[in-house]
């Protein structure tokens, strides 16, 4: 699979897997070496490393080496970018959701309006003979094709 190449879809690729946020989340505790973060995870010691060289990538952590030992710390500036589209793009999504939810009210206001009608009409159907009107006299003449 090819790497992102832009900034954001590499921060967005680094955040989409699973493994590496939960890296990030245990980073967000403070620094610790790759010994460390590989410890709760089944996988080989290259697999680790490659999800570091992504998150690295992503501008999401930094990697030191300290003689032997290789530690990583996280780089919360390196949400940044990711952040602002999001902030962004947060105003176009809730003003479609508030259109959205305005179109559902006046919809569901016009079908109450249009079952409330409905009903006033079957509640005067249903109340029985009364007096003969016009559309009752009209309605009584359409019959049944086999009693014409």
């Amino acid at each position: 699979m090819p790497i992102a190449t832009d900034p954001l879809s590499r921060i967005f690729f680094a955040l989409a897997d699973p493994t590496r946020r939960a890296m990030l989340e245990r980073l967000a505790a403070g620094a610790a070496t790759v010994g460390e973060l590989a410890e709760p995870f089944a996988m080989s010691r290259p697999a680790v490393s490659q999800h570091l060289g992504v998150l690295e990538q992503a501008g999401l952590i930094e990697r030191t080496r300290q003689g032997q030992w290789r530690s990583c710390a996280l780089r919360p500036e390196g949400l940044d970018d990711a952040e602002q589209w999001v902030t962004e793009h947060r105003a176009a999504w809730q003003s479609r959701f508030d259109r959205l939810d305005e179109t559902l009210a006046a919809l569901v206001a016009g079908e109450r309006d249009a079952g409330s009608a409905s009903d006033a009409h079957h509640e005067a159907s249903d109340a029985g003979p009364s007096d003969t009107s016009t559309t009752d006299q009209a309605d009584a003449s359409v019959g049944d094709p086999k009693e014409q």
